[in-house]
């Protein structure tokens, strides 16, 4: 148990708590908590399951994660065993985000619950971003085009399927097909399902029940990782590939005249 003396202190300072208001909180006498912070002892099952229940983290990742880097103690749980790491920072308290590598996005569907799997993968700031916890994951494919093949759409984890916003993007884990990028519409209600939608219309689209969801996370941004030719960024190309899309924008119709 390694860490657990570290950890003991720092969610306790970030609740903004002394040892004493920690103490009467779970019931325990301050010097239990200040042995357990200077490590002259270890805190028995007992006692783990008390801070495990006060804190909403695991027992495994309180003893065998160190949770410094966390800047708070929002942890999210998903279903009755999913738990997502907190936002960790850099040294200068700037966010930092995971970046599912194209090679292991087939990977993620086995280890987006496995704390080893998310702890290794790699990290980047990106100081623009909105609050909340956000991944970047990979495309493949021409399903979401202009999105090309080989971009990463950076994405903010949703708490409850049931704020999806009708006619956004989202990165969709699917216990059936992994991870997906699809325009999303909610059929909950009325079908306890997800529609997925493709704008690139040569893909029908299909619906996933909410029990066959294992995560959704919100578009924020998209990185391209290559550069567009001159020729698809000519208003004649951008047209083409909406007419060939069958997207129907009134703006297009307003546009050919001009081609």
């Amino acid at each position: 148990m390694k860490h657990i003396q570290a950890n003991i202190k720092h969610l306790r300072t970030l609740k903004k708590l002394s040892q004493e208001r920690f103490a009467d909180e779970l019931g325990w006498s301050r010097s239990i908590v200040g042995s357990y912070e200077e490590g002259r002892s270890e805190p028995p099952i007992d006692r783990l399951i008390d801070l495990s229940d006060y804190f909403d983290i695991p027992i495994d990742i309180l003893v065998k994660k160190d949770l410094r880097l966390a800047k708070d103690t929002s942890f999210i749980e998903v279903g009755n065993k999913r738990v997502l790491f907190p936002v960790t920072v850099n040294e200068n308290n700037e966010d930092l985000i995971e970046v599912i590598p194209a090679k292991a996005s087939a990977g993620y569907l086995s280890g987006y619950d496995d704390p080893e799997y998310i702890e290794q993968l790699q990290k980047i700031k990106l100081p623009f971003l909105p609050t909340g916890t956000h991944r970047a994951f990979p495309i493949s494919g021409d399903s979401m085009l202009p999105v090309k093949d080989g971009s990463f759409i950076v994405a903010k984890f949703m708490e409850d399927i049931k704020d999806v916003r009708d006619g956004r993007t989202y990165i969709v884990l699917t216990k059936d097909d992994g991870l997906v990028y699809k325009r999303v519409y909610s059929k909950i209600k009325e079908e306890s399902c997800l529609e997925l939608c493709s704008d690139n219309k040569a893909y029908l689209s299909y619906k996933v029940s909410i029990e066959n969801i294992l995560e959704l996370w919100e578009f924020t941004c998209c990185i391209n990782t290559q550069e567009y030719d001159k020729d698809e960024l000519k208003l004649s190309s951008i047209i083409t590939m909406f007419q060939g899309l069958k997207v129907e924008l009134k703006s297009i119709k307003g546009l050919e005249s001009y081609i």
